[in-house]
């Protein structure tokens, strides 16, 4: 039997046809603004870098800010919406998106800009777990949802593509530059707020019985991924690289924190469970179940280290591809964006894909098949020929690139939602979303320690020292360094493949489907229904 179908939670209110339109394409929006405001800043770092006159190893933190506090702060703010209102969370994470999104339009300095991209990543963090939980409890199991989930997940691709898209057209075609990006991230913005005021239904009470919030872990949690994120954005331009100590000594206490969170969630958990336990003013409902991982029989954890690896592959294919164009080939803004655009096409496409077939196929065909096309598009700029053009190897590797991106989170933030209780739907896709950000860390992380690597032992070979940017090394060597990092794209790609084809299957439908087929057996399933 479904979790949402508990008797203490209310159904939806009855609503038009229009109203439950409007909530998809505002929820849509928020997804895409928050992808947008990390892609459309980052094809614009070489204009902002040079007007603010900011180092090259300094402009990564105006894309690490935002990912930095928008990624760590998904699970408190997940449960804050579930608790309290994902209305109000919707709201409030709009409001303050659009205010530092216009401030970083008006920065003069890189510590003004990295700071308000912090801020502006605070909103992301409470409006896309706000925007999983109120699809959840908007759509109940049915074809309704899978189009809304579908529709919601498109937006991270789209939103990644069309963030380069007009990030390019802006910055090399408006009077502002750069700063128009921002004035744009802030508009769209604007709408999220306004469509959020006026179509999403009121806020229900939570039908927790005990609706204290686990401050300890929460602060344990965030602080722990903070230290963790900061380490991989930072550890490659830090004065002495990994040896750097405080490096070493900030990656140590973040995996100290999560693992002292992940320990304190296990207390609280079995103190909640346990009926003799008696009432303690330290010991609130735990932030995150620790069994919410072992649910459907342990396919819920893999179905989030499957997006960790999609994301991984995704975003550092994504990364270093615009590095290719504009650095290597010398490319424009709008130049490379022209490339790149059939992304956003068939990011479009295959969304009514998935909206066509997920109540149809099971999951596991949908995440092989997608995370497999996003591996093969990295193989296409691991192996490719400068000399050759866009239609051998570009233009093939943008339309295959966004199929594990739409597929994996479609895919998963239904199975996602199927699994979790309807107090926790918008925590379950804070957790999901926490995932899909830290593999972006770990990918770009990785990759860049490859591309380092690479670079620095064929400049060697070459007798050339490489400056901060490499850009003084001869171009095979560079290009030797961008095909070595694209590889491991590939590898992160396969490896996500490789979970799903052996740990997914028999996940089956997560899709709409009739009634007297909704029947869950997992026991591990019922028993988190009784809790």
């Amino acid at each position: 039997m479904e979790a949402e179908k508990n008797p203490n939670h209310p159904p939806p209110p009855p609503r038009s046809a229009l109203r439950s339109v409007v909530i998809v394409a505002t929820c849509t929006l928020a997804m895409l603004v928050n992808t947008a405001s990390a892609t459309s800043s980052s094809i614009a770092l070489p204009k902002i870098g040079q007007d603010l006159d900011i180092p090259a190893q300094k402009l990564q933190w105006i894309v690490s800010a935002y990912s930095l506090t928008s990624g760590c702060l998904l699970l408190f703010f997940g449960r804050l919406a579930d608790l309290y209102g994902r209305k109000r969370a919707f709201v409030a994470g709009s409001l303050c998106m659009f205010t530092f999104a216009l401030g970083c339009g008006f920065a003069k300095n890189d510590i003004t800009i990295d700071i308000l991209r912090g801020f502006q990543g605070l909103g992301a963090a409470a409006t896309i777990p706000a925007s999983l939980g109120i699809l959840a409890h908007a759509f109940p199991p049915s074809r309704a949802r899978s189009l809304a989930f579908a529709t919601f997940s498109a937006g991270a691709p789209v939103g990644a593509a069309l963030g380069m898209v007009i990030g390019g057209v802006l910055t090399q075609l408006t009077r502002p530059s750069w700063r128009s990006t921002f004035y744009f991230s802030a508009g769209l913005t604007a709408l999220c707020l306004i469509g959020g005021i006026i179509s999403m239904d009121a806020d229900i009470p939570s039908t927790e019985t005990d609706a204290r919030v686990d401050w300890i872990g929460a602060a344990l949690v965030t602080v722990g991924l903070t230290l963790i994120v900061f380490v991989l954005s930072d550890g490659e331009i830090a004065p002495n690289g990994w040896k750097t100590p405080y490096i070493i000594v900030l990656l140590i206490l973040g995996v100290l924190l999560v693992v002292a969170f992940l320990f304190w969630q296990r207390y609280l958990e079995s103190v909640l469970d346990d009926p003799n336990a008696k009432y303690s003013k330290w010991t609130p409902p735990p932030l995150m179940k620790l069994s919410l991982w072992k649910r459907a029989k342990g396919k819920m954890a893999v179905m989030l280290w499957v997006a960790f690896l999609n994301w991984s592959c995704f975003l550092a294919w994504n990364f270093w591809v615009q590095l290719y164009y504009q650095d290597y080939l010398r490319l424009s803004p709008v130049l490379t964006m022209v490339r790149l655009l059939p992304m956003f096409l068939t990011g479009i496409v295959c969304n009514f894909i998935v909206a066509l077939v997920v109540g149809r196929v099971d999951v596991v065909f949908l995440i092989v098949t997608g995370t497999l096309f996003t591996g093969c598009a990295a193989i296409f700029f691991a192996a490719i020929n400068p000399s050759a053009p866009y239609w051998a190897f570009g233009f093939p590797a943008a339309i295959i690139s966004v199929f594990g991106a739409d597929f994996t989170f479609a895919s998963g933030t239904l199975f996602v939602a199927k699994v979790a209780l309807p107090h926790e739907q918008s925590l379950a896709g804070a957790l999901f979303q926490t995932m899909t950000q830290l593999g972006t860390a770990f990918g770009l992380t990785i990759s860049t320690i490859v591309f380092n690597r690479v670079l620095k032992r064929g400049s060697l070979k070459l007798g050339v020292v490489p400056d901060a940017s490499g850009m003084n090394v001869p171009l095979p060597a560079q290009l030797k360094a961008y095909e070595a990092a694209q590889w491991t794209a590939f590898g992160f790609g396969m490896l996500a493949t490789l979970l799903a084809i052996v740990f997914l299957r028999g996940v089956g439908i997560v899709g709409h489907q009739h009634p007297n087929k909704e029947k869950e057996t997992d026991s591990e399933h019922t028993v988190a229904e009784t809790q």
